[in-house]
Parts: structure tokens; C-alpha cells; sequence
């Protein structure tokens, strides 16, 4: 069955009311409460779409701390479920400003990228870790040569296909880092 294409009219509709509940969650965002562990996950310069919700989500069926959102537009957070309300977001216009928020709190650094030669798998992840995950398409907004002492981790793959959705990735770096403090490591 063909789905039918929405009118303009249709689409400026649900755009309004996504950006209506933009709104409405970023104001209750101001009273959310950190998660029971000590990550912060970094969005780095990502489309404000989909994924975005997606990695709320995640970020508090994990307990994330807090989320950086870098230069992030507005995005429907329904897809989230209630996550964009519920983990503290605090917004960055540049990487250099997060980043130095991040070491100003002790906090080590690791960005996620296919290609690393530490695995996530066989890294100890300290308790103050933040995870910075970047553009869908372009990757980080920064040369990882300007920062030296951010970590790189790789997710192992096995498949032809070059990377994990960034969502997907953000989850599997969120439970690897719970399952290390929920199993004594």
C-alpha cells in the first residue's frame, strides 16, 4: 500500500506542533534531575532529527548525568519518549566551550568513532566519562590532533556496512558503561 504524500499545508501543521513540543519539553528540561550514573553523552553538531530524541531516550533508561546538545537546532522530541523532559540538557555552541565544561568537572573524554584502535568492549571506562558522538554524515566538528587527551573508542564490527546509527552507537557506548559499574569491574 502507497502512502499518501502529506500537503503543504499537512506538513507546516506537524512541523508547528513539533516545534510547540520542542517548547513545552525544553522548558520542563529545566527541571530535570541527572541520572544515577556519572557519563554525559555529547551531541556534537548532529541534525536535529530523529536520532536526537532517540539518544534522550537512552540517556535516561541509562541514567545519563546530563546530555551536551552542540549547536542543535530544535527537534521533536516525541520520538524520546518523555526522555528530553527528564535528563538535564545543556547547551553548547561550539565543541571548545563543552569540552571545557567537561575537564573543569574532572570528566575524561572519549569520542566514538569506527576506526579507533581502543575497542569499547576491552576499555575501562573511568566514572566521570563523556562520550561525544558526532554529525551522522560528517563526523566531529573538531581535529582530533587540537585534543590529545580525548580518548577514541570503536564499537567492534563484523558486517560490510561502514557504521552503526548514531542512536544505535550512543545506546551500546550507554550500556557498555553501565554494565562495567553494574558488574564490579
Amino acid at each position: 500500500m502507497l502512502r499518501q504524500r502529506k500537503s503543504k499545508r499537512e506538513r507546516r501543521e506537524a512541523r508547528d506542533q513539533a516545534l510547540l513540543r520542542y517548547t513545552k519539553q525544553r522548558q520542563r528540561n529545566l527541571l530535570a534531575n541527572p541520572g544515577c550514573h556519572d557519563f554525559i553523552v555529547v551531541l556534537d553538531h548532529m541534525k536535529a532529527g530523529f536520532n536526537v530524541a532517540k539518544i534522550f531516550r537512552s540517556a535516561e533508561v541509562f541514567g545519563a548525568n546530563e546530555v551536551h546538545l552542540i549547536d542543535i537546532g530544535p527537534f521533536d522530541p516525541a520520538a524520546g519518549k518523555g526522555g528530553f523532559k527528564k535528563v538535564p540538557a545543556k547547551f553548547f555552541s561550539s565543541f571548545a566551550d563543552s569540552y571545557s565544561d567537561l575537564k573543569a568537572r574532572g570528566y575524561e573524554v572519549f569520542m566514538l568513532k569506527s576506526g579507533c584502535e581502543s575497542a569499547l568492549i576491552s576499555s575501562r571506562l573511568p566514572l566521570k566519562s563523556a562520550f561525544v558522538l558526532g554529525h551522522e554524515e560528517w563526523g566531529h566538528s573538531f581535529q582530533q590532533e587540537d585534543y590529545p587527551d580525548i580518548g577514541c573508542l570503536s564499537i567492534p564490527q563484523f558486517g560490510e556496512i561502514e557504521s552503526l546509527n548514531v542512536s544505535v552507537a550512543a545506546s551500546v557506548v550507554m550500556y557498555e558503561y553501565v554494565r562495567q559499574r553494574q558488574g564490579g569491574n
